[in-house]
């Protein structure tokens, strides 16, 4: 797509979103409190008092058992108040999610279905704030519409923005990759978009967007004012903090302590979650399963209650599942079960996802361990999200959100919201003698080969839903040219046997042009799971190079999966002419890939991470230390620190056009006097002036004086788009 119709289409998903917003009625309501006649005359039920003197009423009716019974992801109802149970715990990370059991598709309900966008390093891959926002905001639409049928909540566990440190860790797909700016960028956006950031009440009218693109709308207080308090859906930052691995050798994330130097953590670790708290003002933080330097983190007081000291953080802590369960149970930092309880609430932590407090708390009240005001602060924090949500404000039906229902699930301008992310989040590897665009006029027979070619159920990555057209590859490319043949390959992604390679060879001699999918699934990759090799998995190295052997012409690589891969060979093989990482691209994927195949898209994406070569495993995976250490012959993590050589490298991705890029202005030196201690200075001095290649960061003072203007001009110079699109790239 041309620059000028990336930004005619973010106008016109901006203005569809608005537009699309359904005035049907639901079919069905979710039980709510304050219902009338006789349980709406309680305090907590004034919408006109303010939400921390309706917190306090709330907590005042419940007895310590009450109470007690808040503490857990699954909240029991007070049937004497005519409060109904609620489930904290949904989950959207890149679409509504089977996952957690706030959501349910199969209870007989109107919707059965919900937009599978990209998983989120496809999306990171866009390099895109404004897609982040919109794909928050089409994701959070859908879920209300879901909430007010009763099939899901209003308390959603994503984005996660942990740091894609390890190229081999199992969830960093579910990631915005190794960038902390990026990653921050990114939940920046994701959270206002989810959390009601492009909702405005009563009429629309037109504004400026947000990078001068469509719409904004925001959530207005009953005078008309932008009012913060007020949450369409609550999002939640997670993992905090240093969460990145699974299960590795001998580590495993419930016992896992992470050693992590102070330096790395404030510049690698936490600045998305701050960012996430302090920009994108985060409803919710989730404490991670492991330890931080030798303390669990969800017993980690200083990193808790910074958020709220420094950061401002306005809402409510969750553990990760059973995460309070392994402080005593795997990482044995605590004598018993109470004094894990005790440790977690004491700590910040508000609630747990599980039944471990739920089973202690009274136990380590009883004991002295906790007191019932380390509950009531947990509560109130909690309230005050649901109430600011809305929950105990009557009947949702009634309310701003009232009106959303089935038809805004799966609408027209969200699957082509989809699609879009999914265009740009495909990266361009490798394009010898431009072999690519294939020009669809001229292939008159083509072949899909490999184990992942022809299943729509492998595009959408963990933590997905069931979407709303989902579509394999071959059935995307076979919709551009007819006489398109399938064959597996491989019997499925692990590739232990090589019995079908000789039909693949079969069809790739007969094919005018031919496509190899090669790479992961969450066979390879997931939860739970992280890899040991770089490499595509079992004998699929061969495959792709058995059917690039056999064919007329040059073959096409696309690669699958969220981590990185050592594909050396295919980068060096003169028989493979162009490689396409799809990612896992959702339920538009197969799509966008034609698209690109056929020069209907011109590529755009860049890479989030890092491709390491295969020597790269040789590191231990639980070192967290970032920064290389030449003495002990280790190379550092990420494209900010690592020493050694790179398959592909972070930000890498080609185009069909051409661009020149020109350095409009810059500071020719940098006044560094006032931001370094004297013998910093005197140490400069002595080294023949200011012309240095580093600073060490300890030496620094003040950045103040560090910062500076840069400005660059960049132009398509090919045939492929000339209009720049004005502030929508990162």
């Amino acid at each position: 797509m041309a620059a000028n119709g990336r930004c005619l289409f973010f106008l016109l998903v901006s203005l569809s979103l608005s537009l699309s917003l359904s005035h049907s009625k639901p079919v069905a309501n979710p039980q709510f409190p304050c219902k009338p006649p006789t349980h709406n005359t309680y305090s907590f039920c004034n919408i006109s008092l303010p939400i921390t003197r309706r917190a306090q009423s709330l907590i005042s009716h419940l007895t310590l058992q009450e109470k007690i019974q808040q503490l857990s992801d699954n909240a029991s109802g007070i049937p004497r108040l005519g409060i109904p149970h609620y489930e904290w715990w949904s989950e959207s990370l890149h679409g509504i999610a089977i996952n957690g059991p706030g959501v349910s598709f199969k209870n007989g309900g109107p919707v059965t279905s919900a937009t599978g966008f990209p998983q989120v390093i496809v999306s990171a891959a866009s390099f895109n704030r404004t897609l982040w926002f919109l794909i928050g905001s089409a994701i959070s639409i859908e879920a209300r519409a879901m909430y007010n049928v009763g099939q899901a909540g209003l308390t959603f566990w994503a984005p996660n923005i942990n740091i894609f440190r390890d190229p081999r860790w199992g969830r960093g797909q579910e990631t915005p990759g190794e960038d902390p700016m990026v990653a921050s960028a990114y939940a920046i956006e994701f959270v206002r978009g989810f959390q009601g950031g492009n909702w405005k009440s009563g009429t629309e009218t037109e504004s400026t967007g947000r990078h001068g693109i469509g719409q904004t709308r925001v959530l207005l207080g009953e005078d008309g004012e932008i009012n913060d308090d007020k949450l369409m859906l609550s999002a939640c930052c997670k993992h905090s903090s240093a969460y990145d691995l699974e299960k590795w050798g001998n580590f495993s994330r419930y016992s896992f302590n992470a050693v992590v130097t102070e330096q790395d953590m404030e510049d690698t670790y936490q600045p998305p979650f701050r960012s996430c708290i302090q920009e994108g003002k985060a409803s919710c933080l989730m404490c991670s399963y492991n330890e931080v330097n030798g303390v669990p983190a969800c017993a980690r007081e200083d990193l808790l209650q910074k958020t709220r000291r420094e950061w401002g953080f306005k809402g409510y802590i969750t553990s990760d599942c059973d995460a309070v369960a392994t402080i005593f149970e795997y990482q044995n930092y605590s004598k018993s079960p109470e004094d894990a309880v005790a440790m977690a609430l004491k700590a910040g932590m508000d609630i747990n996802c599980g039944t471990y407090v739920l089973r202690n708390a009274q136990s380590a009240v009883e004991k002295g361990k906790l007191q019932e005001e380390d509950i009531d602060r947990a509560l109130h924090n909690l309230f005050s999200v649901q109430l600011r949500l809305g929950l105990f404000d009557g009947d949702p039906q009634k309310g701003q959100f009232g009106k959303l229902g089935p038809k805004n699930v799966c609408t027209k301008e969200h699957k082509t919201l989809a699609l879009e992310a999914a265009r740009q989040g495909i990266v361009l590897l490798k394009n010898d003698k431009k072999f690519l665009p294939l020009n669809k006029k001229a292939v008159s027979s083509l072949a899909i080969i490999g184990p992942l070619a022809n299943k729509a159920s492998s595009l959408g990555g963990d933590y997905t839903g069931y979407p709303c057209d989902s579509q394999s590859l071959f059935e995307g490319l076979k919709a551009y040219i007819k006489k398109t043949s399938y064959t597996i390959g491989c019997p499925d992604v692990a590739c232990d046997s090589d019995t079908q390679f000789h039909k693949a060879i079969i069809v790739a001699k007969r094919a005018d042009f031919v496509i190899v999918v090669a790479g992961l699934d969450l066979s390879q990759e997931t939860e739970d799971l992280d890899r040991v090799s770089l490499l595509l998995p079992g004998k699929q190295m061969s495959l792709v190079s058995s059917v690039a052997a056999a064919s007329k012409k040059p073959v096409i690589l696309v690669l699958t999966g969220g981590g990185p891969l050592d594909v050396s060979f295919a980068k060096g093989d003169p028989r493979i002419a162009s490689i396409l990482w799809i990612g896992y691209p959702g339920e538009a994927g197969a799509k966008a890939l034609a698209e690109i195949i056929f020069g209907e898209y011109n590529p755009d994406g860049r890479l989030p991470v890092t491709w390491y070569p295969e020597s790269f495993t040789e590191v231990s995976m639980n070192d967290m230390n970032m920064r290389p250490n030449p003495s002990l012959g280790y190379p550092g993590r990420t494209y900010r620190f690592y020493t050694g050589n790179r398959v592909y490298g972070f930000g890498g991705g080609l185009s069909y056009t051409n661009f020149t890029y020109k350095i409009l202005s810059a500071p020719s030196k940098l006044s560094l006097s006032g931001s370094l201690s004297a013998n910093s200075r005197k140490r400069i001095l002595q080294q023949g002036g200011e012309r240095l290649s580093y600073i060490i960061t300890n030496e620094i003072t003040s950045c103040n004086s560090l910062r500076f203007n840069v400005r660059i001009s960049v132009e398509n110079v090919g045939k492929y788009g000339r209009r720049p699109c004005g502030d929508v790239v990162l």
